[in-house]
């Protein structure tokens, strides 16, 4: 079963990014194929077969999808309900009274996932130690449930006063939703989150009973067609908080689904951080849609507790990861006082982008890298799109006639509006939290990644820009190497000094014994469990607080809670304080270890130097109309490689661009690492013409 092939596919707004590895011979094959929103389960099974590999020869099949996101950005998924507490049957309505727009008269608030009259409330109440203060109501829980039968509601949220502490109010009223509406799918606040926070946790799981009747059913598509060709390997689905889940797992709880579309990639430069000697990365992944920044620090992702999703809470981990509109098929459009804009809004994969030839009309950012020269009609998309630019100058000229620039002109200022909203993306994760980006290296991948990157490294001043192997579809190699992962947590608000250390073990044995019999159902044996104990911490009275490590067994949990409190507080604060220090949760990550690919390494030149394909004419400036760039084919690169700018890189999957003054070398296993000129290119392009 060893020598059988691993197949990660990653659906996105525009293209399915495909990657097959060769266990025996450590080959890696990077394909993309259109996605097709509309049968989404056919686009899946249009990669298998683009990838030349069929479903029985699979031994492991991870899988990335936005299928969730998506229904919640469109509000299509499910008609539901929720089922709170008696007395508190508008937490999730009324939310945070907290305004983020204070001086945005024009603000509303999201659109909600349901109105008023899809709340419901049931006779019952915990007590926050985990006490019954007021028994269910049995007759109370069954009226509601006969309701919500007779409204043909899809699926329904439980969320009931802290059932973090005592789940079973929650465990009983699913029992009767199961026997008097069998066809409803039922969400229990506490099975997703184990903690405090009321508006959170109903949140939580309005989300994921809002899209679970539409991942249920598309996994159950996509699993039985995969059977029904043969496939008996393991299939994992990529979630938000960095790692995998089975799709059994996922079916359960698709709310962990919903920010997992950039999480590939960032796995994926972590693994890689070591191979670079780069324990530090800014990571940018430039999709047909958006563009999403993250952080990968001291060779590990920056995770945080407090994702969001337009506002609303989801109370799961998540890795640290801010996204923009800013992808390829980003739209360029005048703006009410004329100016040039360039998205979010987004051609996505049907039309796409003018150039594509599928009726699209507007101009994109591709398109304006098409007339540029960065990208060339000589090297088709993923292998086999052939771009058109005739259609791309087309579309892009009555905006330039409106600004009265030629469509060159015009092209540049889109693909340079679009670089300025990737640096602001870039300094919100860096600059606004402290961080230097010169203490970083830019990671790029993604198909528009490599276009941008040296100009975001220069403005930054970031001094190195890497390129992975197989940049285009990175985010699916990175699933390759992601372990199974489950999140414990129990609230646990007390003072850190006195805490009685018997009290907290027992709280994570009983944790850990849950994760271990999770693991075990899903087929790891203990060798494959890693069990990671960690605690949140915070000054007493404030509201933040930061996630430590609990020390091992011979330490002071104490103290070393204490020191590691004080590093990470003034590392991500900018200060310490004299306080008392408080735990507010307890937190254990189940970890189900699966095999690794290694990057195979790329063998070194022994002739002169790496073949070029000649040059392409490449727009820089209204004086410089046309610099010859060098045309390179990263399939001939190999190992040591030099190549020195004005240069334009292709691929299979991608295109990365050097301009003058930038240096390139590839790594060992076929990275490209460029050294990026602090000299802004256009000041050399007459020198480099002449």
């Amino acid at each position: 079963m060893a020598d059988r092939t691993r197949l990660a596919i990653d659906v996105g707004g525009t293209f399915t990014d495909v990657v097959r590895l060769t266990p025996d011979t450590g080959e890696l094959r990077f394909e993309k194929v259109p996605t097709t929103p509309d049968a989404p389960t056919d686009g899946v099974m249009a990669a298998f077969e683009r990838a030349d590999v069929a479903p029985s020869d699979v031994v492991m099949f991870n899988h990335g999808t936005t299928l969730g996101l998506n229904a919640l950005l469109t509000r299509t998924g499910a008609r539901i309900a929720v089922v709170g507490t008696k007395g508190f049957r508008d937490v999730y309505l009324l939310g945070r009274t907290d305004r983020r727009t204070n001086y945005d008269i024009t603000h509303r608030k999201p659109q909600p996932l349901l109105e008023r009259y899809d709340t419901f409330e049931v006779a019952e109440r915990s007590t926050f130690d985990g006490g019954v203060h007021q028994p269910l109501d049995t007759d109370d829980a069954r009226h509601v449930a006969e309701t919500l039968a007779e409204r043909g509601y899809d699926a329904v949220a439980v969320a009931f006063l802290h059932a973090y502490a005592n789940p079973a109010h929650e465990l009983a009223m699913r029992e009767i939703l199961n026997e008097v509406a069998p066809g409803l799918e039922v969400t229990l606040s506490h099975e997703l989150s184990r903690e405090y926070r009321e508006y959170e946790r109903t949140s939580t799981a309005v989300l994921d009973a809002y899209i679970k009747p539409i991942v249920r059913r598309y996994l159950q598509q996509l699993d039985a067609e995969l059977t029904d060709r043969g496939f008996t390997g393991r299939f994992l689905m990529t979630r938000s908080g960095g790692g995998a889940m089975t799709a059994t797992a996922a079916r359960d709880q698709p709310v962990n689904l919903i920010l997992s579309g950039p999480a590939g990639g960032v796995i994926g430069a972590a693994a890689l951080a070591p191979s670079l000697g780069q324990p530090n990365l800014i990571t940018i992944d430039m999709g047909g849609t958006s563009l999403d920044a993250s952080l990968v620090i001291d060779g590990e992702p920056v995770s945080h507790q407090g994702a969001e999703f337009e506002h609303m809470p989801i109370n799961t981990p998540s890795l640290y990861i801010h996204t923009i509109g800013a992808g390829g098929g980003s739209i360029g459009w005048l703006d009410e006082a004329g100016a040039l804009q360039v998205g979010p809004q987004s051609a996505g994969a049907m039309p796409g982008p003018a150039s594509y030839g599928r009726g699209g009309t507007e101009p994109t950012f591709t398109d304006a890298a098409l007339v540029l020269g960065y990208l060339g009609g000589d090297t088709p998309l993923g292998g086999t799109l052939q771009l058109d630019r005739d259609l791309a100058e087309k579309s892009l000229e009555p905006v330039a006639a409106a600004l009265s620039l030629t469509v060159q002109a015009l092209a540049k200022g889109m693909v340079q509006i679009s670089a300025t909203k990737i640096m602001g993306a870039v300094r919100a994760i860096t600059v606004e939290l402290g961080r230097d980006p010169k203490d970083f290296a830019l990671l790029a991948f993604g198909g528009g990644g490599g276009l941008v990157a040296v100009d975001v490294a220069r403005e930054l001043q970031i001094p190195t820009v890497v390129v992975p192997p197989g940049q285009g579809a990175f985010s699916a190699l990175g699933m390759l190497v992601a372990d199974v992962q489950h999140d414990f947590a129990r609230t646990a608000v007390t003072p850190l000094e006195g805490v009685e250390l018997r009290v907290l073990e027992e709280s994570f044995v009983e944790m850990e014994t849950e994760a271990a019999e999770v693991l075990r159902e899903e087929g790891f044996t203990p060798d494959r469990t890693q069990l990671l104990r960690s605690v949140d911490v915070r000054y007493a009275g404030q509201e933040h607080s930061v996630t430590v490590s609990y020390p091992s067994t011979g330490l002071d949990p104490v103290s070393a809670i204490e020191q590691q409190f004080s590093e990470l507080h003034e590392r991500q604060y900018g200060h310490t304080m004299q306080d008392p220090v408080e735990l507010t949760t307890l937190r254990v990550r189940a970890v189900g270890i699966v095999n690794k690919p290694e990057l195979p390494r790329m063998a070194s030149r022994t002739d002169d130097g790496p073949p070029s394909l000649g040059t392409r004419p490449v727009y820089v400036d209204i004086d410089n109309p046309a610099v010859p760039y060098g045309l390179y084919e990263r399939e001939s690169l190999l190992a040591g490689d030099t190549v020195e700018g004005p240069a334009v890189v292709t691929e299979h999957t991608a295109t990365t661009v050097l301009h003058i003054g930038d240096s390139l070398r590839v790594g060992d296993h076929g990275e490209l690492v460029i050294d990026v000129s602090p000299t802004p290119s256009a000041r050399t392009a007459k020198e480099h013409v002449a």
